[in-house]
């Protein structure tokens, strides 16, 4: 009896001490909900947590992340998409229900739908012949999302037999759906490189398109258009006394960007020890010190330039190119296909795409530039409402970002590329302060 107590006793304190503790505080800050998760230090798990509150279209102020050894503790100031804290109960409690159960490396089901796969090379034309494909098979789009970058496409569609409203388990039908796509995927020139694949689940949506994109090597190919101003700049700098890789990024700010970069780290298979994430103005400064699951740093150049690129492409990858164009309609066969052959026959050319449904209803989201990339003619864009339906069809702005300009100077300036090796030491006890784990950084 004694064994058997003293055996539950410490399983109990396994649990203790293995399950995330989530603190939600409306009080600390008075621009933000500050949302700290301290828990044992496992990979991916600082992943998991981002994906929670990106989830939620949560946009993320600021981040103080530290590791102790087998420990770490997240802190992440967040408000909505208004710059408003979280008031609502039912979001706070899905917050911490959430990120005290995150389990890294889970995979998700498929609902009951059937995930297609799908990179290729981008071309004007391409996503109508892809849903032209999926109706002439009997398959209904269900949810979808699609990414182009430097001349690629990758996708991942959830898809049901239209008739039967069932996933898709016949392997000869399963069969004629990759062998079409494939072959309007690889077109007249993309022999090698198109490729489809069936799964019954998958992993986190967004992030799969990461791995897909990532493992498609999108980050080596030439862009088709000059790089802008908004481009990404990314330094990867060693800190030799304490066997760190220093990794900072500066771009325009925007939702889920931390995802984007922590996922690419992560599935990079890099650690991160300690980050600090601020924003200023419309610009946001990312700092992480990262090391190999093995403990080693960055090792030579070449690593350190693929670091550098793969991080622009996550940045990049997301950026919303064009005019926004959201449909909201009642969902039929065959209504994707009609729809993005109406953008193609008028030169319209979809750069990123959002497909869902709830209930009967179509709600999607199409970003599109004319042939060539450059913001689609205002004259063009309403011939094209008026084939589709100007109530159905409208033009959106992205919610904009709300920045707070108080913030303090020294979080406005973390981050600076071509100070690190300067403030490496100060950032990290900085980074302990803002955690709550020394009294000064000072």
């Amino acid at each position: 009896m004694e064994w058997s107590a003293c055996s539950d006793e410490y399983e109990k304190l396994v649990i203790r001490m293995t399950t995330p503790r989530v603190v939600i505080d409306n009080a600390v800050s008075s621009k933000a909900t500050v949302v700290k998760v301290d828990s044992a230090r496992k990979h991916r798990i600082l992943l998991e947590a981002v994906q929670v509150l990106t989830d939620l279209n949560l946009s993320i102020k600021k981040a103080y992340i530290s590791s102790d050894g087998r420990w770490f503790m997240d802190v992440f100031h967040v408000t909505d998409l208004n710059g408003n804290k979280l008031t609502d109960e039912s979001v706070i409690n899905y917050i911490e229900q959430s990120l005290g159960t995150i389990h890294p490396g889970k995979t998700t089901g498929s609902n009951g739908l059937t995930a297609l796969e799908l990179t290729g090379t981008d071309r004007i034309g391409l996503l109508s012949e892809v849903f032209a494909v999926l109706a002439d098979l009997q398959c209904s789009v269900v949810d979808a999302k699609v990414w182009t970058h430097n001349g690629r496409i990758a996708s991942l569609m959830y898809v049901k037999d239209c008739n039967s409203g069932s996933p898709i388990e016949d392997t000869q039908h399963i069969d004629r759906i990759e062998a079409r796509l494939r072959n309007v995927l690889k077109g007249d020139n993309d022999i090698r490189s198109a490729k489809t694949m069936v799964s019954m689940a998958v992993t986190h949506t967004e992030r799969r398109l990461h791995q897909v994109m990532f493992a498609d090597r999108d980050y080596e190919r030439k862009p088709i258009l000059q790089p802008s101003g908004d481009s990404p700049v990314v330094t990867v700098q060693n800190w030799v006394e304490r066997g760190y890789s220093v990794v900072n990024v500066q771009c325009k700010d925007r939702t889920k960007l931390l995802f984007d970069v922590v996922c690419t780290l992560t599935d990079m298979e890099y650690i991160v020890f300690h980050a600090t994430i601020n924003t200023a103005g419309d610009r946001a400064y990312l700092e992480f010190y990262i090391r190999h699951t093995d403990g080693t740093p960055i090792s030579s150049e070449p690593e350190r330039q693929r670091v550098i690129q793969c991080l622009q492409a996550a940045v990049e990858r997301r950026a919303s190119e064009g005019v926004r164009l959201e449909l909201c309609t009642p969902d039929r066969q065959g209504l994707l296909a009609d729809v993005t052959r109406t953008f193609r026959e008028n030169g319209l050319n979809v750069t990123r795409a959002e497909i869902s449904t709830a209930g009967d209803m179509a709600l999607n989201v199409f970003y599109v530039t004319d042939a060539v990339g450059n913001p689609a003619d205002p004259k063009l864009i309403e011939s094209v409402r008026q084939k589709i339906g100007v109530s159905n069809l409208k033009v959106k702005e992205l919610p904009p970002l709300i920045y707070h300009q108080e913030a303090e100077r020294e979080d406005q300036t973390a981050g600076v590329a071509g100070t690190v090796l300067l403030s490496l030491g100060s950032l990290v006890k900085k980074n302990l302060y803002h955690l709550g784990l020394i009294r000064s950084y000072s």
